[in-house]
């Protein structure tokens, strides 16, 4: 099966090390977002290797330029170049090849930063229920992808709980969904803290040299941050639905004494009813005074429906903003190589005039 992903290396640059290496900067475009990786050559060396192994000895059906001993990169602009072009053929010739082995393995997702293949979901369960009980930060960049698509799914859980025990008719039903839906909201926000750590002790990528770009350091903080907005909605309004519940039940336990009390407590003396002055859960509004606490409900979730609503529009105008600012970026990573290139092309023909201008003097 063809790979939807497409893959391209348009442009390198030299370390600021004081050692300096030739980067490779790899453009990645999958069906609904692009980014850039920067991985140097001795990365793709270990990736053939991992290859090889995990395929059961099996080599790829390319193999990286071989290692120059004589030059260095960094001094050879048409050496980086010709090695930039190999290792783009390296990897579109895995990346189209009919046999999807190679693209399966641990090895090419992680060296590309992409999600594990459905083949592997059981193996990353097992990880995911690992790394929770231990409470350590998630610091591969892959697994970091695949726990925050576990706590999407327990978040999901914890709205479906809660939604059960809106629609519940039992104190018994309504009591084992709000138990359901706490334990979801307890480990998600056990996952939002490994992912935030995480986060934080990003130093290099899953192979140890370079650390994720800006821009996906950005979209993965403001998908930690949507996650805690989401999680703090569900526990107050299972909160909101617990307090209901307790009232009620007060309100159904009370004694006819206790409620013929509060019911001549808050009357006049001519036998009508006071007018309510509020609720013991909050502040009355003018839409919530005349509400009952079923009705107060109904508002509170037409609210948040609204917002959600709200958001939905907000986060496609942030999307088109940010596929704008990519395609930006993208175009001044190739103004930049070619201004590169023109800058060679003026030293090359400055060298040439200082050559021409000494022979000129020599003859004059």
């Amino acid at each position: 099966m063809t790979s939807r992903l497409e893959i391209s290396i348009p442009s390198t640059s030299t370390s600021s090390t004081p050692k300096p290496y030739t980067i490779y900067d790899i453009t990645l475009r999958l069906p609904l977002r692009t980014f850039t990786l920067q991985k140097r050559y001795s990365d793709f060396i270990t990736l053939h290797s991992a290859l090889t192994s995990q395929v059961n000895g099996t080599t790829p059906p390319a193999s990286p330029p071989p290692k120059s001993y004589f030059t260095s990169t960094t001094s050879s602009p048409a050496l980086a170049e010709s090695r930039r072009q190999a290792l783009e053929s390296y990897l579109r010739t895995i990346n189209t090849d009919p046999d999807d082995r190679w693209r399966n393995t641990p090895a090419w997702r992680s060296f590309l930063n992409l999600p594990s293949s459905s083949s592997s979901n059981g193996r990353h369960a097992k990880d995911i229920r690992s790394t929770l009980n231990s409470g350590q930060p998630i610091t591969d960049p892959v697994a970091w992808l695949d726990h925050h698509r576990h706590l999407k799914s327990t978040l999901h859980s914890a709205r479906l709980e809660l939604t059960k025990r809106d629609q519940a008719s039992s104190a018994q039903s309504q009591h084992e969904c709000s138990a359901r839906a706490k334990k979801s909201l307890v480990q998600a926000g056990q996952i939002i803290s490994n992912l935030d750590q995480g986060l934080k002790t990003f130093g290099t990528d899953a192979w140890g040299s370079e650390k994720l770009g800006d821009g996906e350091m950005r979209r993965r903080k403001d998908l930690v941050e949507s996650t805690k907005k989401e999680k703090e909605g569900l526990e107050n309004l299972l909160n909101a639905m617990v307090a209901k519940s307790s009232l009620d039940a007060t309100i159904a336990s009370a004694s006819p004494a206790s409620k013929e009390k509060l019911l001549s407590t808050n009357s006049f003396s001519d036998g009508h009813r006071k007018p309510a002055t509020g609720r013991v859960l909050g502040k009355e509004t003018d839409k919530t005074r005349a509400l009952d606490n079923q009705g107060v409900l109904q508002l509170q979730k037409q609210l948040m429906q609204e917002q959600d609503e709200d958001v939905d529009v907000l986060a496609a105008a942030v999307r088109r903003q940010r596929i704008i600012a990519e395609e930006i970026n993208e175009e001044l990573e190739v103004q930049k190589s070619l201004l590169g290139l023109l800058d060679e092309d003026v030293d090359r023909v400055q060298g040439k005039i200082d050559v021409a201008k000494k022979r000129i003097g020599k003859i004059s």
